[in-house]
């Protein structure tokens, strides 16, 4: 009797346990289109990315937070209009896993170019990104990304 009741207790407790599952899925997936849609912001890299980075891009760098975020103008020296970014990105076949407080996200990242005089083509590259949740906010502390070359 013991046993069947802690199998029934056990199941249930999956059970309730899935949406919370379902929903940082949904919340990550959320997460990575807001920050690929807003990624010429300065603040969209200051939440996504966690202090403790390590950034491993498809030129064969290593970065971390500190990196990224220097490449961003100084406050004040901004010329205070809206510029359209010369690349949107938007993610395509995104994979989320999620192992308790760590995910990873797997996706295709497509870079496509605002300019249409420019000579730039629409670029593709596999990304994989893993995310710790700390006190209920999820950062990346690890991505990875390869280019996939033009065929």
């Amino acid at each position: 009797m013991k046993k069947v009741l802690l199998t029934l207790m056990l199941a249930i407790a999956g059970f309730f346990a899935q949406p919370a599952f379902a929903s940082d899925a949904e919340d990550l997936a959320s997460l990575l289109q807001d920050f690929l849609a807003n990624s010429d912001k300065e603040s969209a890299h200051a939440s996504f990315w966690a202090d403790d980075l390590v950034y491993s891009s498809s030129a064969g760098l290593r970065l971390g937070k500190a990196d990224i975020m220097a490449g961003f103008e100084p406050e004040g020296e901004e010329d205070g209009g809206e510029e359209t970014p010369e690349v949107v990105y938007s993610g395509e076949e995104v994979d989320v896993r999620l192992y308790g407080n760590t995910a990873v996200i797997a996706f295709k990242l497509v870079g496509t170019p605002t300019n249409e005089s420019t000579d730039t083509d629409v670029m593709y590259f596999y990304n994989t990104g893993t995310f710790l949740k700390r006190d209920g906010i999820w950062q990346v502390v690890a991505w990875q990304a390869t280019r996939i070359p033009p065929q």
